[in-house]
């Protein structure tokens, strides 16, 4: 079981980091979006273009990025909205056993069938360069690829969550949110208090 919480750990960072990243390119994304209608503006004023379609499309991708980035972060943080009103009253157990049961009967099915569907449209993508249709536009490859990697993690924080909320059903880890109890207890860690990784 510790390699497998070590496994879960190192899925953690890995989209932690990626998450961060998406974080960054939000303020890139607002910055270039700013740009954008300033300069269609002011532009007019001067009577000089200072956008452009590269930059618009820009706008797209980093938008793009930071939805399909964020994504594995955001159900790694579970951040994702819950509609369910039972959800709230069960137990931790009962709520990782419902967590387990919708990552594995969902998500994870969900994920492959689109890196399935996805993988050809991408290579042909790739194989062709596909280019914008647009004046000075981007280059779409580049951000077709994008869809495969956020599957990719996303299906990675998957395992990641049913290593997690198998852990916490077996008692071999207890969640945050509960007081932990007095200070003899059995020695199972939570999950600020896994061992680092050797």
């Amino acid at each position: 079981m510790s390699m497998l919480l070590r496994l879960m750990r190192w899925i953690n960072r890995l989209n932690r980091g990626v998450g961060q990243l998406a974080a960054w390119l939000c303020l890139a994304m607002v910055a270039l979006g700013t740009w954008n209608v300033v300069g269609r503006y002011l532009g007019r004023t001067l009577g000089h273009n200072l956008s452009s379609n590269t930059l618009i499309e820009g706008q797209w991708y980093l938008f793009d990025l930071v939805f399909l980035l964020g994504a594995a972060y955001t159900l790694q943080q579970d951040e994702f909205v819950r509609v369910d009103p039972l959800y709230t009253r069960w137990g931790p157990k009962g709520q990782a056993l419902a967590n387990l049961l919708g990552t594995v009967l969902f998500l994870m099915p969900f994920c492959a069938v689109i890196l399935f569907y996805s993988w050809d449209v991408v290579v042909s993508s790739w194989i062709n360069r596909e280019m914008s249709p647009d004046p000075g536009g981007l280059p779409r490859y580049p951000i077709k690829a994008m869809i495969l990697v956020s599957f990719g993690l996303l299906l990675l924080q998957g395992v990641a969550d049913v290593i997690k909320n198998g852990a916490i059903l077996t008692g071999r880890l207890r969640v945050e949110a509960i007081a932990p109890p007095p200070l003899a207890q059995s020695g199972v860690p939570s999950l600020s208090q896994l061992p680092p990784d050797p």
